[in-house]
């Protein structure tokens, strides 16, 4: 029999404290279940937090899930932490906590929410885990990783779920472990030329449905795709091809399934009790309780976590527009003003400042990246300017002013031209990322392929123009996976991308053609160096709306290094269209979307082009270029 002890316990007095006041950051240290010895015997210590309950019993593999063999104690009158040390408790065996509510003495059997390991679902109970014994061999790699994820170098993002990248067709469509993606992911990241990989929430989940989304396990790689250690395998095999991992986490919402976090110990716990503030009408999830000073601990450890334990280069925060205002998804009547009488809901806009200055204070070389879909002011400048301390922000409006321009038949863009230079008059109020994500091409949306106008021809050039303007729009950048190669169909999480369209030469010349211009993006300083400051764009010719037809420039600190971009966006050629440029001498054309080996038109500039001194949008000399139908030319001097 598994004898139970109280004699052992991970917390001091100031964790206690540092818990209670939220500001304790490493609560995983603590909390959950820990492989320890005592009397030279070893076993397993169980903490949880269930200030509400009257008692708490670790149900186990051990005693047969019966509540009566392994109570907790109450550490205190005040913390609300059950412990305790169970003898003879190893490493696999499933667990559960039985709690027994001080309302109406009603019982629940819950989940570890510090678990570092599950089952795999559709089963839920947690599993006794140590990730202490993985060996890194990735030093070289963190030594240097502030010169991957500096604002000032290329960051180019393939965003992936990792359940439906590639799937063992031939095994029963299964899942492909997490080493067996990691060698195979790696290497495609590589020959594509991105510089780091943005995996959508492998933080443990249910309902595969959610593609990660609504989480019950904040500390525990979802099982689907095999074990925490086999998880770090991956992150260490990506930082051995130099490539960073960006992990997305949900500190938005979660999931109201029975054995989560909803109403832990009896009460709304980690949730708000009025559904006015603690419901997601949008989602059908639960909202965090940010004023909780233990909710934010917890959520800020679960950060600390993936940074520490899994050495993980980013985190992508999901929902930040839902988590700042208190009528997001609501209608009037349907909501709570703050105490000033707003729609800002102040607690969240702290937790996220306090959020960002924690990880930061410690992780430097790290980036922290929030999907804010709205207006909200300085989300990515420093807290002690009145910012929320993110590093880069989602740009959505420029996603969804480009995608809608490029769903217009060439005829009707002339008059709707604002939608593809708006963007430029925001371009640099936050550090901006540009996504093309998986948002866009799931609930009917369709493809991106499919979102262009015109023929089978007309969408492909149309997609490689897209691409080709995103490379060269200020701002890092994000694909989610299949649309660098035109997949048709949209994304469907319980299938494989299809990989069998690149048998055809449109998907292939596609897929050469971002592997190109990522490639572009890495070596040319002038692509990146300011992708955030005025100082790396100007306008050649905006106006140019009859003829569908943008010029400008990007710049870096070096005038040689200077890209002179034009995009002509009609479905038309033009043979001798005058551009003024800000240097004289001979430019060459570098890219050009219409080449051949990406299955374009060839219309091109082969031969270098002299500069003429003809005065051109405003400028005293200028150069006579071909444009390609539905294309964008990059030209570099000489």
């Amino acid at each position: 029999m598994n004898q139970i002890y109280y004699d052992i316990t991970r917390f001091s007095d100031m964790d206690i404290y540092l818990f209670k006041e939220g500001t304790h950051v490493k609560l995983y240290e603590k909390m959950g279940s820990h492989i320890m010895e005592r009397q030279g015997k070893k076993g397993v210590y169980f903490a949880v937090w269930a200030p509400n309950a009257v008692s708490v019993s670790v149900v186990a593999d051990f005693n047969h899930y019966d509540p009566s063999e392994h109570p907790l104690k109450l550490r205190d009158d005040s913390s609300g932490i059950w412990e305790g040390f169970v003898e003879g408790a190893f490493i696999g065996q499933t667990y559960k906590y039985h709690i027994v509510s001080s309302i109406n003495g009603r019982t629940f059997k819950k989940a570890d929410p510090y678990a570092k390991y599950a089952e795999k679902p559709p089963h839920s109970a947690s599993r006794i885990c140590s990730i202490d014994d993985y060996r890194w061999s990735d030093d070289i790699w963190m030594d240097l990783r502030k010169t991957h994820n500096a604002h000032d170098k290329p960051i180019t993002i393939y965003e992936v779920h990792l359940g439906s990248w590639r799937r063992k067709v031939e095994e029963g469509n299964r899942f492909l472990s997490y080493v067996e993606l990691a060698t195979e992911l790696a290497d495609y990241l590589v020959k594509m030329n991105y510089t780091h990989v943005e995996i959508m929430p492998i933080t443990e989940y249910p309902f595969e449905g959610s593609w990660g989304y609504q989480v019950t396990g904040y500390f525990a790689p979802t099982a689907r795709y095999g074990t925490p250690q086999e998880f770090m395998q991956f992150v260490d095999i990506m930082h051995s091809y130099n490539i960073g991992v960006i992990m997305d986490w949900v500190p938005s919402h979660f999931v109201t399934d029975g054995h989560g976090l909803l109403n832990f110990d009896g009460i709304c716990l980690y949730e708000h009790e009025d559904p006015r503030l603690g419901y997601h009408p949008e989602w059908g999830s639960a909202i965090f309780n940010y004023g909780r000073n233990e909710v934010r601990a917890f959520l800020i450890s679960s950060a600390m976590y993936w940074l520490e334990k899994f050495h993980i280069d980013g985190i992508r925060v999901d929902a930040v527009a839902s988590m700042l205002y208190l009528n997001y998804a609501r209608k009037d009547g349907e909501w709570l003003p703050n105490r000033y009488g707003g729609n800002e809901n102040l607690e969240a806009v702290e937790f996220l400042k306090q959020l960002n200055e924690t990880v930061y204070g410690v992780y430097q070389d790290i980036v922290m990246i929030a999907e804010e879909s709205t207006a909200y002011k300085k989300v990515t400048r420093p807290v002690y300017t009145g910012g929320l301390g993110f590093g880069f922000k989602w740009n959505m409006g420029w996603m969804h002013d480009t995608l809608k321009y490029f769903m217009l038949d060439p005829i009707h863009r002339q008059h709707n031209h604002q939608h593809i230079t708006f963007s430029m008059w925001y371009a640099f109020d936050e550090n901006f990322l540009l996504p093309l994500s998986h948002d866009e091409v799931v609930h009917m949306k369709g493809s991106l392929i499919n979102k262009m106008s015109g023929d089978e021809n007309q969408k492909f050039a149309n997609l490689r123009a897209l691409f080709s303007y995103m490379t060269a729009h200020p701002g890092k950048k994000l694909l989610f996976m299949g649309g660098e190669f035109g997949q048709w169909r949209e994304w469907n999480y319980e299938d494989s991308l299809d990989w069998h369209l690149l048998e055809k030469p449109m998907h292939q010349g596609l897929q050469r053609l971002v592997s190109d211009l990522n490639g572009l993006y890495k070596t040319e300083r002038a692509l990146y160096l300011y992708d955030e400051k005025h100082a790396g764009f100007e306008w050649i010719e905006a106006n140019d709306t009859q003829r569908n037809v943008l010029s400008f420039i990007r710049k870096s600190n070096i005038e040689d290094e200077t890209i002179l971009v034009v995009c002509n966006f009609a479905n038309r050629v033009y043979e001798n269209y005058r551009v003024g440029v800000p240097i004289f001498g001979r430019w060459k054309e570098i890219f050009n979307s219409q080449y051949k080996v990406y299955e374009g038109w060839n219309i091109t500039n082969p031969e270098p082009v002299e500069t003429e001194e003809i005065e051109c949008n405003g400028r005293k000399h200028s150069i006579n270029v071909r444009l390609p139908a539905l294309g964008v030319c990059f030209f570099k001097l000489i």
